[in-house]
């Protein structure tokens, strides 16, 4: 790979040169939202999956239905099958000739007089255009009485009712869930056309950092925030991880990390080194071989989140502290990530709850506080935070179910006040 930031046309910065809003020192979460967004356009590589591993992976085409469904009138009651015709206005006495099980039918046809015993799930015989559920019957000998107010065609689900042969049944970008494997299945597919993987390395930079299951030193501490971001990433599913561990806070070592990372992912996901300290080389090193768009939100936690690109891979370099990690990667990374493997990441959902404390802030900057939202007995939402905030406390990550999300211009909250909610 050459030295150079190897780019597919305009650079970067020459895009938003001419954009009077555009501060790299201070961006704004929307308009960094908005700026990254700019510049995502998924690969075009694709490839055909098993069902059984589609799942969390993106479709890359309509999947029309190569059948009805269902693909014929079933019934959807334990019953009988009838002819409308046959009921009349009172109650009507018919002679049952027959059973229809589901996946063994009836293979008679059913004249006037007639009608079939038949169960939920079970082919609607020739003949019959009515169900009758069972508690409205009564047996006598080999005839059955139905009695009651009936209407015709009750009862049977249609074929086709779900999705008509030929019918978009699933689109381009969505995601198979459960629900939509399921529907795979249920077309007779075996298989689905997903975007391939994305390619995602990751590592983390610094010398203070050791692995999990050597013993502690003094003045060291474990690589948590890798593994944070392994579980962020596998929860998004179409992503192939290129973990390259801990890289050594050297000038060298880094940029040699970022350009073999470059030379083999879509995307580069670091954590600590983008900060102004002396041993904080990212900013720097991504300067030299590819474009920065910016380093600094005016958020809290994660201010020193840095976007560009080294090559054709997309860079964020993440800050160092634990929870700052994870919420950066909550509020930029997914959504980028979602809209490179294709989808159409829907819009953040927020409501209002209300605040049964004291939270302190500063206009300025935008805030994602840890908290743990409630539903009381009337129905009433109430949100708290998990207590202490500090960026490198974790266990406030694990003890929370959403975001306390305070705007910029926000100051002080009081306690009963209504706040903005995130749910993770």
């Amino acid at each position: 790979m050459k030295d150079s930031t190897m780019k597919n046309g305009p650079g970067m910065l020459s895009t938003l040169a001419s954009q009077s809003d555009y501060d790299p020192n201070s961006m704004p979460v929307e308009q960094a939202r908005a700026f990254i967004r700019q510049f995502l356009a998924p690969p075009s590589t694709e490839e055909t999956v098993a069902l059984q591993d589609v799942f969390l992976r993106t479709l890359a085409a309509d999947v029309p239905s190569p059948i009805d469904v269902p693909p014929h009138d079933y019934s959807a009651m334990d019953g009988y099958a009838l002819r409308y015709a046959d009921l009349g206005e009172g109650s009507a006495k018919l002679r049952v000739i027959g059973r229809s099980h589901a996946g063994h039918p009836f293979g008679g046809k059913v004249s006037s007089g007639e009608c079939v015993r038949i169960m939920t799930g079970a082919l609607i015989p020739e003949g019959c255009d009515t169900v009758v559920m069972q508690e409205q019957t009564s047996l006598e000998g080999t005839s059955v009485v139905v009695a009651g107010t009936h209407a015709p065609g009750q009862n049977i689900r249609r074929a086709g009712e779900d999705i008509r042969l030929g019918a978009v049944a699933l689109r381009t970008g969505q995601v198979v869930r459960a629900a939509e494997m399921g529907l795979l299945a249920s077309l007779g597919l075996g298989t689905a056309r997903v975007r391939k993987r994305l390619r995602v390395a990751v590592f983390s930079t610094g010398d203070e950092l050791l692995q999990p299951g050597v013993p502690l030193q003094t003045g060291r501490i474990y690589d948590s925030n890798r593994y944070s971001l392994h579980g962020m990433l596998n929860e998004l599913g179409g992503v192939e991880i290129l973990d390259m561990g801990s890289i050594r806070d050297e000038r060298a070592v880094i940029r040699t990390a970022l350009l073999d990372a470059a030379s083999r992912a879509d995307v580069i996901i670091t954590s600590g080194g983008v900060s102004v300290g002396e041993a904080d080389y990212i900013k720097e090193l991504l300067a030299q071989i590819g474009e920065v768009v910016f380093w600094k939100i005016a958020m809290k936690p994660g201010r020193p989140l840095a976007y560009g690109k080294i090559g054709s891979s997309h860079f964020f370099g993440l800050p160092g502290n634990p929870v700052a990690v994870m919420v950066t990667f909550r509020q930029f990374v997914s959504d980028a990530l979602r809209m490179l493997m294709g989808q159409q990441p829907a819009p953040r959902l927020a409501f209002k709850a209300v605040c049964t404390e004291r939270i302190k802030k500063s206009p300025g900057r935008t805030e994602f506080q840890r908290g743990i939202v409630s539903q009381g007995e009337d129905g009433g939402l109430t949100v708290r935070t998990t207590g202490e905030q500090g960026s490198g406390i974790l266990s406030s990550m694990s003890m929370a179910n959403c975001f306390i999300v305070l705007p910029a211009p926000q100051g002080n909250v009081e306690a009963g006040s209504m706040v903005d909610v995130q749910l993770f």
